[in-house]
């Protein structure tokens, strides 16, 4: 069974997964090509390879199954980061949706 900083590497993995969604959308508003451009996608690729290397550490430590649960939160992530970056609205449905994700992982986390 993991320990609680397996789980807060995995959540913390998730989270640095979102931000390459936040760099692929800063990106997006500058025109196509420009460094502008090249230097936020080449950092959402940077963000990328760090995803990777913390998934693989953390998949040694914790059955694959499990850890995979949590890729839900990743939604709530970027819901989070995309409101504080773009000023993005959280609606209600948005706020139910997380509120469903966190209850699916924690139903499925108690069995």
């Amino acid at each position: 069974m993991a320990g609680v900083r397996t789980y807060l590497g995995l959540v913390g993995a998730f989270l640095v997964y979102s931000f390459s969604s936040v760099f692929t959308r800063w990106a997006a508003q500058f025109p196509f090509l420009s460094w502008g451009y090249l230097w936020r996608l080449g950092c959402a690729v940077g963000v990328l390879g760090v995803y990777a290397i913390l998934w693989q550490q953390i998949i040694k430590r914790m059955r694959l199954s499990d850890a995979y649960m949590f890729k839900g939160t990743t939604i709530i992530f970027v819901l989070l980061l995309s409101h504080l970056f773009f000023a993005e609205a959280i609606s209600l449905n948005n706020a139910i949706g997380a509120a469903v994700i966190i209850s699916g992982i924690a139903l499925n986390a108690k069995s």
